[in-house]
């Protein structure tokens, strides 16, 4: 007897010794999945905070201009080491820019190149940023262009950067002004062989001399033709002018006007575009942002406004978009190389930093005392030098992100060349000149569309089968179809978006008519094979085993299918005259892509319905059997009993297979991946595609620059897909909790 109390004893603790390793260790598995979770949204945190870290802009060294002259023309190279001042004594100052540059400090020369060939007082104005090329004018109407250049040596494995000058047109000066009068004023821009000068001489007359650019096939030297045209300003005093790189426009800026001209081809002549008025506002500076497509011209009081070309009824014409704010008198503006950003400083010394296609000032600091005379950009944009009062400093600038803002994500915008704001993705294009445009818009949009149509297919689908599966149908019956459909879960979602792109895709395109056919006569047919059986004699019903029904429906369907598909052909060419597609874009005025919303609802469907058949058709099948019995007892009928006491009780479990779905189409990648155009529409047509945001992170994400913007937007919407997930996951379980308590004293 003390042996058996010994050993019931040993074995009860060894019972709880497994339950507590049991308790422990599921315990420790919830902690870790939660762990894990955490590790996931801080991560993702991680990468997406710098994007919205605020923009700073700080003033580092200060020093005496260095070397002598007037400073024409202000620069420095990509490193930020060493700057460059074109002067008035016709030479180019190479000097440190900051402390950073070994063997130097802040200011000192490195080097200085003389410039020949030019006479008299000089003039400079420089070509598209992104050339860094400057010409010098002096007073014969002469012109020489220059270019600043740096070389990289490793001497004993040492980097040295070596500045010199080199000259893109030659190093004889160029005749801009047929007369050989001094240019008050000039713009240029070249191209490989081409080069446009546009300026106003000393007396007031408006030029445009266009340089072609024909290499000698002796000395394989390129030799510039000159070919002069004179403008016509009707007498207005011209303050400033600007020429687009592609050399079609020039900008001229009078007192309160501003005039665009077109000289894309000044052999036919050169015509008046448009002419921009600001009534009795005062104009003080104009600029060109980065690819010459918006015009920035400021006011007096400091107002800037952007314009550029939109799509009107009277053809493209230059609009008023959005305005800034300097908070003061701009004296002097420049803009970025490569991104859409810009520099104003104020005549009281205030600099302020903006970004035109986010609408921001980014950050506003008083880093002078008096007018700011001299303002560049380096070519990352990540430092500035500044020139006032006989002094230069050196700007510290930390704004590696500005094109991301709130309202570029998530709200209209206006891109330049659209004829409206609208949400747009477009992130990567072949131009330098290009503005990436990362709206989420459209792909949450395409996520939300894509789970929309999925479930709108899978759902009836898989609840309906889920529900007669566990009510009706008989056991034997049950133990084949539930574990195919669960087989199903098992098939690779590239598979399936593979088969819908290109096998389902176009099959739907040349069956239109029999796909639309089939969504009518398939329910009708259902109807007539259930009113038919049940018109059946007794004798004959009562063959078929208790269960088995749905066995019937197969060959309604494989005949009912068949027949739609047979029918296609003749529909189409009685109802839309043999082109169904052509029909419904051209007729019906609604757009067709052959991978579109019903493939991706079809496709997603059958991935989804797996999972959705699964977990309902368990909670309906646990629903205890002393329910239903009970409800039949007391004389309701096998359908009262399901709708009224079966689905209320497994209702939790219901709505879990149905949030379930949702996440796995809200998540799904390989199939809309390969089975849209993965275009970014906001559209809910079903004849259009869309792209979701797992698509868009799995096509993008292998080409974007670590750390760059683009690689942090995407980590962003993942971010976003993380968030609605988790949102939809814990809703989901908060009202399967309710319910479950509802209904669990039934």
């Amino acid at each position: 007897m003390a042996d058996s109390a010994h050993n019931l004893l040993a074995a009860s603790r060894v019972r709880l010794l497994k339950d507590r390793i049991a308790r422990y260790g599921v315990t420790a598995g919830g902690v870790m999945v939660l762990v894990a979770l955490l590790l996931i949204f801080f991560y993702l945190l991680y990468v997406v905070f710098p994007v919205f870290r605020p923009v700073t802009m700080e003033q580092h060294d200060t020093y005496a201009v260095p070397g002598i002259g007037e400073t024409l023309a202000l620069g420095i190279e990509e490193q930020n080491e060493i700057g460059f001042r074109l002067t008035s004594e016709a030479s180019v100052v190479f000097f440190a820019a900051r402390q950073a540059n070994k063997g130097f400090n802040p200011g000192d020369i490195i080097s200085t190149e003389q410039l020949s060939g030019l006479d008299g007082e000089l003039n400079v104005t420089m070509s598209t940023p992104s050339s860094q090329t400057y010409a010098i004018a002096d007073e014969q109407g002469k012109a020489l262009v220059v270019r600043p250049d740096f070389r990289v040596t490793f001497p004993n494995d040492v980097r040295q950067l070596t500045p010199f000058v080199s000259y893109p047109l030659g190093e004889e000066p160029l005749q801009v002004d047929q007369q050989g009068k001094a240019l008050k004023y000039f713009v240029f821009e070249r191209g490989e062989t081409e080069a446009t000068f546009a300026a106003v001489t000393v007396d007031n007359r408006l030029i445009v001399t266009r340089l072609i650019g024909e290499e000698d096939f002796m000395t394989e030297e390129i030799e510039w033709q000159a070919e002069y045209y004179a403008v016509n300003t009707q007498a207005r005093e011209i303050d400033q002018l600007r020429v687009t790189p592609d050399h079609r426009m020039m900008f001229v800026r009078h007192a309160n006007l501003v005039d665009i001209y077109d000289i894309s081809q000044p052999d036919s002549g050169i015509s008046r575009l448009q002419t921009l008025d600001f009534g009795n506002k005062k104009l003080t500076s104009m600029d060109l942002l980065s690819g010459a497509s918006s015009v920035m011209i400021a006011e007096q009081g400091g107002i800037i406004s952007q314009w550029f070309q939109v799509q009107t009824e009277q053809g493209r014409e230059f609009t008023r978009i959005r305005d800034f704010d300097a908070g003061g008198d701009v004296s002097v503006m420049t803009s970025e190389f490569f991104r859409r950003g810009f520099m104003a400083g104020t005549e009281d010394g205030q600099l302020s930093l903006f970004h035109s296609t986010g609408d921001t000032r980014l950050v506003t600091k008083q880093l002078a005392e008096d007018s700011i005379d001299q303002i560049v950009f380096s070519p990352r944009a990540d430092s500035a030098l500044l020139q006032e009062a006989g002094q230069i400093s050196y700007i510290e600038i930390y704004n590696p992100h500005p094109e991301v803002t709130w309202s570029a994500l998530w709200q209209e915008v206006w891109y330049e060349g659209y004829k409206e704001p609208d949400y747009i993705w477009q992130s990567t294009s072949g131009s330098d000149d290009f503005e990436a445009k990362m709206s989420l818009v459209p792909i949450s949009f395409g996520t939300i569309k894509a789970a929309f149509y999925a479930m709108l297919f899978a759902v009836p689908l898989a609840l309906a089968g889920a529900i007669y599966t566990a009510y009706f149908m008989a056991p034997e019956m049950r133990t084949y179809v539930k574990p195919t459909v669960e087989i199903m879960e098992a098939l690779p979602t590239v598979i399936l978006g593979f088969l819908a792109g290109l096998w389902l895709a176009p099959l739907i395109e040349g069956n239109l008519p029999g796909v639309m056919t089939l969504l009518i006569v398939l329910p009708a047919g259902f109807l007539a094979a259930a009113w038919g059986f049940h018109k059946l004699p007794k004798n004959i019903k009562q063959r078929m085993p208790e269960g088995w029904d749905a066995a019937l429906l197969i060959p309604v369907v494989v005949f009912l299918g068949w027949f739609s598909f047979a029918i296609s052909p003749t529909l189409e060419l009685w109802l839309m005259g043999g082109d169904a597609r052509g029909y419904i874009t051209n007729e019906m005025g609604i757009s067709f892509d052959q991978r579109n919303s019903l493939v991706v609802g079809i496709a997603m469907g059958f991935a989804v319905i797996p999972t959705i058949f699964s977990i309902a058709e368990d909670a309906v099948f646990s629903v205890p059997r002393h329910l239903s019995n009970g409800s039949l007892a007391l004389g309701a009928t096998p359908w009262q009993t399901l709708t009224r006491v079966v689905l209320l009780t497994a209702s939790p479990g219901i709505f879990s297979a149905v949030m379930m779905g949702l996440g796995r189409a809200v998540g799904e990648t390989m199939i809309v991946l390969m089975a849209t155009g993965n275009t970014p529409l906001m559209d809910w047509s079903i004849f259009q595609g869309m792209r979701t945001l797992s698509a868009n992170i799995a096509v993008e994400m292998p080409e974007s620059e670590v750390g760059s913007s683009h690689y942090r937007v995407l980590f962003l919407s993942a971010f976003v897909l993380f968030i609605v997930t988790f949102v939809f996951n814990t809703i989901s379980e908060f009202v399967r909790q309710r319910l479950r308590d509802k209904y669990s004293n039934m």
